[in-house]
């Protein structure tokens, strides 16, 4: 028997582990269809975050849904290495330990990057366990595990024999914090406060000067001429000519290139082709030297003079007084500019030019953009808005730039012969290896993510896994990272597997706080998910990830709204043990019989049946929250506010035949309610389910409701509906009254239509009144008159008549005081004059409402 109080705490307690034993997790059986799902992987760096609760859970929704619907479903657990954040997070931690990380080995640290993934793996595991994901850990995976690393070895090995993957010297972003390259997608734009600069550049041999005009006086080192646009006819007699750069005296040439944009700034442009990609372009085309002036962690390097050493910002300041003194100083100017920084570690980021790999990624793009076009093979978006976000980004995308410079990552399987420099490319070690030595850098995390639908199945091996459950049915992510990742995965997938990784990518919006901004370290208003479910439950938290917002929006983490999701199933706890209270000790299910039912019965089976065709088809289109929607009015207006009650007539009933027609139909709307339920909150389905007549060893094995269009009887639907109208309309005279709710009434009704035969009964029963059937010619004119489509009614309360006119009179006196207290107060002209516009109008207002209130209830006595 279930507790009278519903604990979640209590109800998900041990569920998880029986569950996993039991193996109802594991996939494999293959007289059914395949299904497949793969986890967006999470970091090894810690806690999960709201947004990896959001996708898993909507996930593991879909394998509950999926499951129940007879597919052989396969969820894939797995997490990431997380290349630059986990070597942050660990080399902090052996910095507080009190280990110098300046002399540290790579195998040394290594070892303690392997140690630290062990602990947060256990952590994440503890966590999916908490939020309940149906994951077939038989076959989990790690982007580092050795299978992985092979599947990486072989798309670097063969992307580079197709030409696709080159290494070369490109301006890059270098994260002076991490010391490492980024992609252009690791690079976050924002608006910061900044000045621009104005410097004299003397004419050699001359009197005059160019004003040049830059944000990063510190690049100036690295200046190998001044740029002006040959159509310019304030310079056009300077070209050709040299100039001085202000801050190392260095002569360097003047030149004109139609790049440079006539209205912008001063029109002369000081070119640096190491630290400016557009600079880098000119140096290029004009063959000049490209001087690095920057160390890797952004000091100044030994071109700077006086200044090597410096932090280039230092560096920046100290320089401008070193102008100012020599005059070559004009002016600063206040400004707001784009800056990139670091996505991971938030430091400005240095265009510095660097020999890097990169992904030749124009093929790769068009590739992907004309399997859109395949209907066979295309990804499906959802919402199918999404693929523009998709399409946009790949028609405009750059080359990637795949080279990091860590330790904690896939190694580049590229290798430099010691005596020739000759570079070779394998996936495994040369055979004379001594004479070889492996790059030092490692790939791009995101490198071995995109590999991730197949690389997880045991590809380039031709597994039976991978015949079985690749593509993958479904992805499941959000729209931040339709760039990072979905987009990866797409063109990866094609170029290796020529199929495309999933055929349905379900996009999500981002979780933000109650006052609608994003959530962050800096603000501090992030969410620990397992806080939440600590304090309400695992249940509680998924229901209110999942219906809380239309597809692909975002969503606003509200405290109360997941409470209110704690409300909603203690609801259905209650509906449940009553409805297993009322049961006989030797129920059994049977079936139904259709021609058993009462006209109420009849009633709620269709509102059931039409809950399940509304509930599955959105259920199918990965509408969450439109289907937890429909089930959520079938539980509140139509099963716990009409039936449960009206159901105790028949119950009450001396026929046997009638009650017991009545137990099936509770326990055929509850069970499924339960099964309906059961894919967004598993705990509560599985304990109030284990608690059903006739039930299964675990709800994971029933069967997905199916809509039974035979049971529907919609010819009684007019009659019910008109039955609840009068019974809601009486119940709301009685409120309005302020009469008590078991007082006794006299109702006169003519009927148009035909009624059931207990028409009556009910309406007698749920509205404590005496009915009388009329005709219209003689309806009671002297009470209150409903009007309905199939009905009129006419309500009089001659019992409470002198009580109603006795408190009417009260009312009455109380709005005529008010009213001459308002008059009395608006006819002061001193009053009028002195207050002030605010409390006029306010006092006007309250006179127009209490004048109103005053008319009403002398009709309602004039009525009585």
């Amino acid at each position: 028997m279930l507790d009278k109080r519903y604990d979640p705490h209590q109800v998900e307690q041990g569920k998880y582990d029986k569950w996993k034993e039991a193996g109802y997790f594991t996939a494999g059986d293959k007289s059914k269809q395949p299904f497949s799902i793969v986890i967006p992987p999470p970091n090894v760096t810690g806690k999960l975050h709201l947004g990896h609760a959001w996708d898993t859970t909507i996930q593991d929704i879909i394998a509950r849904y999926k499951k129940m619907c007879g597919y052989d479903v396969c969820y894939l657990p797995g997490m990431d290495h997380a290349g630059i954040a986990t070597q942050a997070k660990v080399m902090d931690k052996l910095s507080k330990s009190g280990i110098d990380v300046t002399k540290i080995s790579r195998e040394f640290f290594l070892q303690k990057a392997w140690e630290w993934k062990d602990e947060y793996a256990l952590n994440i595991h503890e966590q999916w366990k908490k939020m309940g994901l149906a994951l077939d850990y038989s076959k989990e995976r790690f982007t580092l595990d050795e299978g992985l690393n092979y599947a990486v070895r072989t798309v670097f090995k063969t992307l580079y024999d197709h030409g696709l993957i080159y290494q070369g010297e490109k301006i890059i972003n270098w994260d002076p914090v991490q010391m490492t390259a980024l992609s252009n997608i690791e690079v976050i734009h924002q608006d910061d406060p900044g000045e621009m600069f104005y410097f004299k550049y003397p004419i050699v041999d001359s009197d005059e000067y160019l004003i040049v005009a830059t944000t990063r006086p510190e690049t100036m080192f690295g200046d190998v001429c001044v740029v002006v646009n040959p159509n310019d006819e304030r310079y056009k007699k300077y070209v050709g000519m040299k100039v001085i750069n202000p801050a190392n005296g260095d002569i360097i040439p003047l030149i004109a290139d139609e790049y440079v944009d006539l209205e912008f700034g001063t029109g002369a442009m000081k070119c640096t082709p190491a630290h400016d990609p557009n600079d880098f372009l000119i140096g290029e085309k004009y063959h000049f030297a490209k001087p690095i002036i920057f160390n890797k962690n952004a000091t100044m390097n030994s071109l700077c003079g006086k200044y090597e050493g410096m932090d280039r910002f230092e560096c920046r300041k100290a320089l401008v007084e070193q102008i100012k003194k020599d005059g070559n100083f004009i002016k600063i100017e206040k400004i707001v500019h784009p800056v990139g920084h670091s996505e991971r570690t938030n430091a400005v980021v240095e265009p510095m030019l660097s020999k890097q790999w990169f992904v030749k990624m124009r093929p790769l793009a068009e590739q992907a953009l004309a399997n859109q076009k395949n209907k066979d093979n295309r990804v499906d978006f959802v919402p199918s808005r999404f693929e523009n976000v998709f399409t946009q980004w790949m028609e405009k995308v750059d080359d990637w730039c795949i080279s990091r410079q860590l330790w904690w990552g896939h190694r580049i399987p590229a290798y430099y012969n010691k005596h020739t420099g000759e570079v070779l490319v394998s996936v495994d070690e040369p055979k004379d290896k001594e004479n070889w030595v492996q790059d030092e850098d490692v790939l791009d995390t995101w490198f071995s993510s995109q590999l991730w639908p197949f690389s997880t199945w045991g590809w380039p091996n031709d597994t039976d896994d991978l015949k079985r459950y690749f593509p993958t049915d479904c992805l499941v992510t959000g729209y931040d990272i339709i760039f990072f990742w979905v987009s990866r995965m797409i063109f990866e997938s094609l170029e290796m597997t020529q199929k495309r990784p999933f055929k349905e990518v379900v996009i999500h919006g981002l979780v933000r706080d109650e006052l609608g901004r994003k959530m962050s370290k800096s603000l501090g208003n992030g969410v620990d998910p397992i806080e939440v479910i600590d304090h309400y439950g695992a249940d509680a938290l998924r229901y209110f990830l999942t219906t809380n917002s239309t597809p692909g929006q975002d969503m606003r983490y509200i405290d109360e709204k997941v409470a209110a999701s704690g409300n909603y199933l203690n609801k259905i706890w209650n509906s449940a043990r009553y409805v297993l209270s009322v049961l006989p000790e030797n129920f059994k299910i049977q079936e139904i019989k259709k021609e058993l039912l009462s006209p109420i019965d009849k009633w709620i089976i269709n509102r059931l049946e039409l809950t399940i065709e509304r509930v599955t088809s959105n259920m199918n289109k990965y509408d969450f929250n439109a289907a937890s929607n429909h089930l959520y009015n079938f539980v509140y207006d139509d099963f716990c506010s009409q039936y449960l009650e009206m159901s105790k007539v028949a119950l009450n009933s001396s026929d046997e035949n009638k009650k017991n027609t009545t137990y099936q139909v509770l326990v055929k709307c509850l069970k499924n309610i339960i099964l309906l339920i059961y894919p967004y909150t598993p705990f509560i389905a599985e304990e109030l389910y284990l608690n059903l007549p006739n039930h299964l060893e675990s709800v994971m094995l029933e069967r997905y409701p199916v809509y039974e269009e035979g049971l529907i009887d919609e010819s009684i639907n007019a009659e019910i509906e008109l039955l609840f109208n009068i019974i809601r309309d009486v119940r709301n005279y009685k409120i309005e009254n302020k009469i008590a709710p078991n007082a006794k009434l006299d109702l006169s009704l003519y009927l148009k239509i035909k009624t059931f035969d207990e028409f009556l009964t009910y309406l007698n029963r749920f509205t404590f009144s005496n009915v009388s059937l009329v005709g219209e010619e003689i309806l009671n004119q002297k009470g209150e008159t409903k009007a309905y489509h199939d009905a009129i009614l006419n309500i009089v309360n001659e019992a409470g008549k002198e009580e109603a006119i006795k408190r009417l009179e009260k009312e009455i006196e109380n709005e005529q005081n008010e009213i001459m207290r308002g008059e009395k107060m608006l006819s002061n002209p001193n009053f009028i004059n002195k207050a002030p516009k605010e409390k006029v109008e306010l006092e006007e207002s309250k006179l127009k409402k209490h004048r109103e209130a005053l008319a009403s209830l002398l009709e309602k006595r004039k009525n009585i």
